[in-house]
């Protein structure tokens, strides 16, 4: 297919080589080391890659990888990077999943989802009338759920990194303490967001300008506040956010503004390492996440009912083959909603939902011909998923002895609940919107009141985060993700059945147009790249489709299969880099 434009890539290309004054100036070193990073959207990666959704964050990752640090340490840096280039989705105020293998094939799952305070109640968002108050649930300190990055970073990097701690946080602090240039896609972004940023006074003062318009393209953004935020987390570790200053600040900024976040809800917050799910699909292991995300349970029960098709005989993008995919996600998605919830407050049916006889049960009633309605099979679940898009980010790492990082973490809807707390320049989350926050209650075009994903104290909120590592005979293959809302495992599947039955490299299959079905709505989502053709044979199959612009943003390393050597592809969507070390030999 024709890759589609890259409005970034022209700016990219000015940036192919890092200067060895900025890399020093970042991490605090001396101008004369040799240190060299090649920043573009396609670059080999068999010395390591870093690839993510903005280009100062991916060289700083890519830096750590030359200085001898591995894909954690990599990872742990990126992402404190990406909470001051990308503050719509990359943060310090939400949470996430990092997905590790290890160069010996050992995989572990770090859970840093959020959890809500003790003080919520299943309740929480609803008015006198029983119905959900659509303030509330969105904006404000209320949908706050207890931050887990920083936690999570940590318990990774304590188990996993070999550089030191301050190290990989400088160089976010020393790049929000002098500030940086404002690109297009940033710019875009705050502008989107701007209206109701503009509702708090601290967001207003960091990326909005003294007349209340947006910060824009070529301006340069400092974040004081967050620098020093950065500078007491670089110095005391996770204990500075979760005991210390910051965790007073959050939780005085919280109480003055309505929220229920204490202290003891900060204190008490773990990151939990968990054994991620396996998969196998056409020869190949594929490694994802287990609940409280359902990502991974919706991707591997969908390859477990495509294993039964032959979508490689279909041809990649065919109505025929795009029409199997949305059928299964279809499928898939209706166990996420009966079934899925936090482990510590629901038993997930894992092994029987992830098992061959349930998959060949799903696979029967798909017809190749024709959509099944969900209200067929759904009659029993009385509603639906609400229509929640989402903001995340995802980035992938491999580092030169093959050690992996996937890591999607996110704020629940872009620039999460539109604050900034109090003297930290901490964006925070909204991630208690990602409960089922009317029990009892769902409706074909809104919400699903399932209990398995009720608010309870403590309790994390389901996610649809799917970060995925894929290797073939204890040989890494493909480390994918992608932000997207529910969409998230459709594209991620996307991905993975484009190497796997498909053959295609990891650009093209980065490039490849995505679906996305998620039950409900009862709709299949196209993106526009899908031809005309395509979709009128869709539809003629009985599907109510919807154009997206774009799905996703699948930050992509895998195995180039006319080489077989490692690449990293950026996907090209929206903004996106890949970077990587030059070796000084």
């Amino acid at each position: 297919m024709t890759p589609r434009p890259s409005p970034t890539r022209a700016l990219l290309s000015l940036r192919l080589l890092a200067p060895l004054a900025v890399v020093a100036a970042l991490f605090g070193g001396c101008a004369t080391e040799t240190i060299r990073v090649v920043v573009d959207t396609d670059l080999d990666a068999e010395a390591g890659a870093v690839v993510c959704v903005e280009p100062h964050a991916a060289r700083i990752g890519a830096t750590v990888l030359a200085r001898g640090g591995n894909a954690v340490d990599a990872a742990v840096a990126t992402a404190f990077a990406l909470a001051v280039t990308w503050p719509e989705a990359g943060n310090l105020g939400g949470g996430g999943f990092l997905l590790h293998r290890a160069a010996d094939g050992d995989a572990t799952f770090v859970d840093y989802r959020e959890t809500a305070p003790a003080a919520a109640t299943p309740d929480l968002f609803l008015r006198p009338d029983g119905t959900v108050d659509p303030i509330r649930v969105r904006l404000g300190y209320l949908p706050v759920g207890v931050p887990g990055t920083v936690a999570g970073l940590a318990a990774a990097h304590q188990r996993f990194g070999s550089r030191p701690w301050a190290e990989l946080v400088a160089p976010a602090r020393r790049l929000a303490e002098d500030g940086f240039l404002v690109d297009a896609p940033l710019a875009e972004s705050i502008a989107r967001a701007a209206a109701e940023l503009s509702r708090c006074d601290e967001a207003s003062r960091v990326f909005l300008r003294p007349d209340g318009t947006p910060l824009g393209a070529g301006d340069r953004l400092v974040q004081s506040d967050l620098a020093a935020t950065l500078a007491l987390v670089e110095e005391e570790g996770p204990r500075a956010f979760y005991e210390g200053e910051i965790a007073r600040r959050i939780v005085d900024d919280a109480s003055s503004r309505g929220g229920i976040l204490t202290r003891s809800d900060l204190a008490s917050y773990r990151a939990v390492l968990r054994e991620p799910l396996r998969g196998e699909y056409r020869g190949a292991t594929v490694i994802a996440g287990p609940p409280p995300t359902s990502g991974g349970c919706v991707l591997v029960e969908s390859l477990n009912q495509l294993e039964g098709f032959d979508p490689a005989g279909l041809g990649v993008g065919s109505a025929a083959e795009l029409h199997l995919l949305g059928e299964v996600l279809r499928r898939s998605f209706l166990d996420r909603a009966r079934w899925l919830g936090d482990p510590e407050f629901v038993s997930n049916p894992l092994e029987r939902l992830l098992g061959e006889a349930h998959a060949a049960s799903l696979r029967a009633g798909i017809d190749p011909s024709r959509a099944t309605p969900s209200d067929v099979l759904a009659a029993d679940l009385d509603g639906t998923l609400p229509p929640a898009e989402g903001s995340t980010t995802h980035f992938s790492i491999v580092d030169r002895h093959g050690n992996a990082v996937a890591n999607t973490y996110t704020l629940e809807e872009s620039w999460g609940a539109k604050i900034v707390a109090r003297g930290t320049g901490i964006v925070l989350n909204n991630e208690m919107h990602d409960f089922n926050v009317q029990p009892g209650r769902s409706t074909r075009a809104g919400r699903i009141g399932t209990a398995p994903n009720e608010i309870a104290p403590g309790k994390r909120m389901l996610s649809s985060m799917c970060p995925t590592i894929v290797e073939r005979d204890g040989r890494l293959l493909l480390v994918t993700g992608s932000p997207g809302g529910r969409s998230i495992p459709s594209t991620v599947l996307r991905v993975v059945t484009a190497v796997l039955d498909h053959g295609l490299s990891p650009r093209d299959a980065v490039e490849s147009s995505r679906v996305h079905h998620g039950l409900y709505p009862d709709r299949l989502d196209v993106e526009a790249t899908v031809p005309p053709e395509v979709r009128a044979s869709l539809a003629a199959r009985g599907h109510a489709l919807r154009e997206r612009d774009r799905q996703g943003d699948a930050h992509t390393i895998g195995v180039d299969p006319a080489t077989g050597r490692l690449v990293a592809a950026a996907d090209r969507r929206r903004s996106g880099a890949a970077a990587r070390p030059v070796d000084p030999r």
